[in-house]
């Protein structure tokens, strides 16, 4: 059976890279096409902390049953968790270097209203994705079972005993 490695950092940053230079390039290409580029709402940073706030909940929750109360959890629920976690590292990584990207392209505008109000509400949503990644983070690492950390390289613990079964 295969493990579940953990997000690299190098995945991470290549996403954040990505997200930036789609999201740099987003609003010459709509004003090249003869387009309006977009107001943007509270909506997006909104929706982005209360993502967080969720995850990190489930982070925290995973992290006490499984490390600090030494509770079993049904594999289900693990692998739900693990589920949650890896796929909003993708999306707050993409999502944040895409509103990063945004920001940036109306950073010499900020003397106007709308350049300002742009580069205000594409930050916010920036950051609220930055603390989705974080806790998704937190959620992949509170998945790990406890004799996870203690692994060798030949599938074994290092007291020679087969790998725990997963929870």
């Amino acid at each position: 059976m295969n493990r579940v490695r953990p997000t690299s950092a190098l995945l991470v940053v290549a996403l954040i890279g990505t997200g930036l230079v789609v999201g740099r390039l987003i609003p010459p290409l709509i004003v090249r096409l003869d387009g309006s580029v977009p107001r943007l709402s509270w909506a997006a940073p909104l929706t982005l902390l209360l993502a967080a706030i969720l995850v990190g909940t489930f982070a925290w929750n995973t992290w006490q049953a499984l490390h600090k109360k030494h509770q079993r959890v049904t594999s289900d629920y693990g692998i739900r968790m693990l589920a949650i976690a890896k796929s909003c590292v993708v999306v707050g990584a993409l999502v944040a270097g895409v509103y990063g990207g945004f920001a940036l392209a109306y950073v010499d505008a900020t003397d106007s209203p709308l350049g300002k109000e742009r580069v205000v509400r594409a930050g916010a949503a920036a950051i609220a994705s930055l603390l989705l990644l974080t806790a998704a983070l937190l959620l992949e690492r509170a998945c790990r079972l406890p004799g996870d950390d203690d692994e060798g390289k030949n599938g074994k613990a290092q007291n020679g005993r087969p790998d725990p079964t997963p929870a």
